[in-house]
């Protein structure tokens, strides 16, 4: 399993929005091959930051299966747009077995 990682700065007012927006960008991403599972957390500090985790079976079902996808056109028509800066997306995987 690979954990997917994104800090999402939202430009100032569009919170509310942005939030709107990934309700419906989230039936996207939950219907991509190798899809495990998500969450949005919002930082309680900072009203405008939220933290993106997503679990993907491998790294290429991101990567490639997702980011190269029809359907990532209009995961980025909803979302990319409310960004500022744009995220660094990064993946984390275990290193405890057992």
């Amino acid at each position: 399993m690979i954990l997917e990682q994104a800090i999402l700065y939202i430009k100032p007012e569009q919170s509310q929005a942005f939030e709107k927006a990934f309700k419906e960008a989230q039936k996207i991403i939950c219907s991509m091959q190798g899809y495990l599972k998500h969450d949005v957390l919002k930082c309680v500090e900072e009203n405008n930051k939220y933290l993106l985790l997503v679990e993907w079976e491998t790294l290429e079902d991101h990567e490639i299966g997702f980011r190269k996808s029809e359907s990532y056109q209009k995961w980025k028509e909803l979302l990319h747009h409310f960004y500022d800066p744009f995220p660094i997306v990064q993946h984390y995987k275990s290193v405890l077995v057992g």
